[in-house]
């Protein structure tokens, strides 16, 4: 769904990614210009900011870049959009699972035909669900553990 602000006329695509128990909310936004003024904030083509933070400091590391330009470069899209996102939940590489996630389905409002099978078919689409199993009553403590027995 491309959405525009009243005042600047700048549209956006808007996802919501999720892993475990993290969320990440992305805007891509469209800039026209080089730069241009997001939220109060000057940012330019290609920028990625995360809940207010660059995403090299965010997400430090060459791995983990790697990671979250994967449905940039597979889509052919790398520095095209201006890009916020807000996470929270869970922990860094599961912030990150929810990251690519909501980065990959926001692409795919960009051109529904032309990026979705791409992306589906490198697995960015679909939602990590593996989660904690909750811990069960009666049970020692943990989801699975079982209670000793007497030996005698």
């Amino acid at each position: 769904m491309e959405k525009t602000t009243k005042p600047e006329q700048i549209s956006y695509y808007e996802a919501v990614g999720r892993r475990k128990t993290s969320t990440a909310r992305i805007r891509m936004h469209v800039v026209k210009d080089e730069k241009t003024t997001i939220a109060g904030k000057e940012m330019e083509k290609g920028e990625i900011i995360v809940n207010d933070r660059p995403i090299e400091n965010y997400f430090p590391g060459e791995v983990l870049k790697k990671m979250y330009m994967e449905p940039f470069r597979t889509t052919n899209t790398v520095g095209r959009f201006a890009i916020t996102i807000h996470t929270n939940g869970g922990g860094l590489y599961s912030q990150l699972g929810a990251v690519i996630h909501g980065i990959s389905r926001a692409l795919e409002k960009v051109d529904k035909e032309k990026f979705r099978p791409i992306l589906k078919k490198r697995g960015f689409m679909t939602r990590d669900p593996r989660a904690k199993e909750r811990r069960k009553a009666g049970f020692a403590g943990n989801a699975r553990a079982r209670k000793q027995s007497p030996k005698r």
